[in-house]
């Protein structure tokens, strides 16, 4: 019922229609929302950090994207309990009009394609450095043909990867989110440690802190926010899987999932630049000694983490599938009706062509790290545009005063208005860099 709650005056909340009996916790649903973050962008924040002219820019640029990062949660909660939909594409859908739904499907699995293949990259690359550490050769040629990535990658996706995205509702991901949370934890630790002792073979000395050559730097960050801070995905998924829906406490689920991920993205954005300054790579692992044992276990563990916040990017890319299936075959009568779009054979199907399109573009696509600007705009669509657009149709559906509802649409437009722009100057500048 409208404004059952009655917690929130001015702004009504209807529970969404119950999917399956929802499991999962409150502390579930933080963990995988802080897992869904914490990706491979944890390896670009000190690069990030320097590209933004120092400690204090970025500090100032990540704290005025997380404003914006908490309230994209806040109204996909909000947005997913005025439409009744369990899926970001079908709130966006049912919001927003056909067209725009059609547009999010197509930018959600484009978006979702790439960053699946972008981390099995980062586990290559991972898989690849330590089995040069057990396996040492004079010559790169002569390493034996299972220790190439080309082996090693596909399997691993078969063994691990592959039976991690095979079941169907998200809430089991919350036992891999917290071996890799810890993983990224992990991974935080050493570089503050390091900054302290030094990295072994390194001369630490202090540098001075970089300034911003224009305002443009700065702004250039951006992507790599969006990269990592990227969890608006999954936050309908979530939502609509715990127990225990309201807005408000989904308001403090989002809260303290995005403080704790601001929190190690931030000290190892900090730690990193400090510990090279100038000299960071875009890769933190690469600016250390490949023989140091706890860089080793961190590449390790970094790839665990990789690891398990893959499944949750295929969960998601498959739910749009599964929604065409759906509609496409299903609906009509032909040989999807058959089969449950939900059910353990097509979930199968999807998953094995997901983990195989992905697999053979990781493979065989060039190097990836230069598109990272790319991923970063499109995902302005999920944290900013379509959440934007969705509060201020939301609001013209459901009866609200008259003063929130101008707040609300001010809001929403201004969270459109950002996201065009990140998008525009990041896909631009990615554009720039490629040719």
């Amino acid at each position: 019922m409208v404004g059952a709650t009655g917690s929130r005056p001015g702004l009504p909340e209807k529970p969404v229609p119950t999917a399956a009996s929802p499991t999962l916790s409150s502390l579930g649903a933080v963990f995988i929302l802080l897992k869904s973050a914490l990706g491979a962008g944890l390896l670009n924040f000190p690069w990030a950090f320097y590209k933004a002219g120092g400690v204090t820019p970025a500090f100032l640029v990540e704290l005025v994207s997380l404003i914006f990062l908490i309230s994209g949660l806040v109204i996909l909660g909000y947005a997913a309990s005025v439409s009744g939909q369990a899926t970001y594409q079908g709130v966006v859908g049912d919001l927003c009009g056909p067209t725009i739904g059609k547009l999010c499907e197509a930018c959600f699995v484009v978006n979702l394609l790439m960053i699946s293949v972008a981390f099995l990259r980062v586990i290559g690359d991972q898989l690849e450095k330590l089995c040069d550490l057990l396996l040492p050769s004079a010559l790169p040629a002569l390493q034996p043909w299972y220790a190439e990535q080309r082996f090693t990658l596909p399997l691993l996706s078969a063994l691990v990867i592959l039976p991690l995205s095979a079941p169907r509702e998200i809430g089991f991901q919350k036992y891999t989110s917290i071996l890799g949370s810890l993983a990224a934890c992990y991974l935080a630790l050493v570089i503050m440690v390091q900054y302290y002792l030094g990295p072994p073979g390194l001369v630490h000395e202090p540098r001075p802190a970089a300034r911003p050559s224009s305002w443009t730097s700065m702004f250039s960050v951006f992507p790599t926010i969006c990269f990592g801070f990227q969890c608006h995905e999954a936050a309908v998924s979530i939502y609509c899987s715990m127990r225990r829906r309201s807005l408000s406490h989904w308001a403090l689920v989002s809260v303290l999932s995005l403080l704790a991920c601001c929190l190690i993205y931030s000290l190892t954005g900090v730690y990193g630049f400090l510990t090279f300054g100038t000299d960071v790579s875009a890769d933190i692992l690469m600016s250390y000694p490949g023989n140091d044992v706890v860089i080793i276990v961190a590449r390790a563990l970094f790839g665990v983490s990789i690891v398990t916040v893959y499944p949750i990017v295929l969960f998601l890319g498959r739910s749009v599938m599964q929604d065409f299936w759906r509609r496409s075959c299903y609906r009509a009568g032909g040989l999807g009706a058959l089969a449950e779009p939900s059910g353990p054979w097509v979930r199968g199907l999807l998953t094995v062509l997901w983990v195989a399109v992905t697999l053979a573009m990781a493979l065989f696509l060039p190097d990836l790290s230069e598109i990272i600007g790319i991923i970063g705009g499109i995902s302005s669509f999920f944290i900013f545009i379509f959440p934007g657009l969705c509060l201020i149709c939301a609001v013209g559906v459901e009866p609200v005063t008259p003063r929130v509802k101008c707040c609300l649409e001010v809001w929403g437009a201004v969270s459109v208005l950002v996201g065009t722009f990140i998008f525009g100057q990041s896909t631009v500048a990615a554009a720039l860099e490629l040719f």
